[in-house]
């Protein structure tokens, strides 16, 4: 079968290069999540208070700097 110029499907997580991770910020680095913040950790020593946001869709909660947080809704 002869795939030049043909469109295929394929999952990201089978992506080899870049690296998926690098895929992923590339495509979607600037989309704007929303979460429900579970906890808040305030350690100067990292530049700041941080929040634990439970995000549907994904598994683990994320951790991200109050000050990145965009609006509370």
């Amino acid at each position: 079968m002869d795939l030049k110029d043909q469109w295929v499907n394929f999952r990201i997580r089978d992506v080899y290069i870049p690296e998926p991770q690098k895929l992923l910020t590339e495509l979607h680095g600037n989309d704007i999540l929303q979460g429900r913040v579970v906890a808040f950790s305030d350690n100067e020593m990292h530049d700041g208070c941080f929040v634990v946001l439970e995000v549907e869709g994904i598994r683990e909660p994320l951790v991200v700097p109050m000050k990145k947080v965009l609006s509370v809704l």
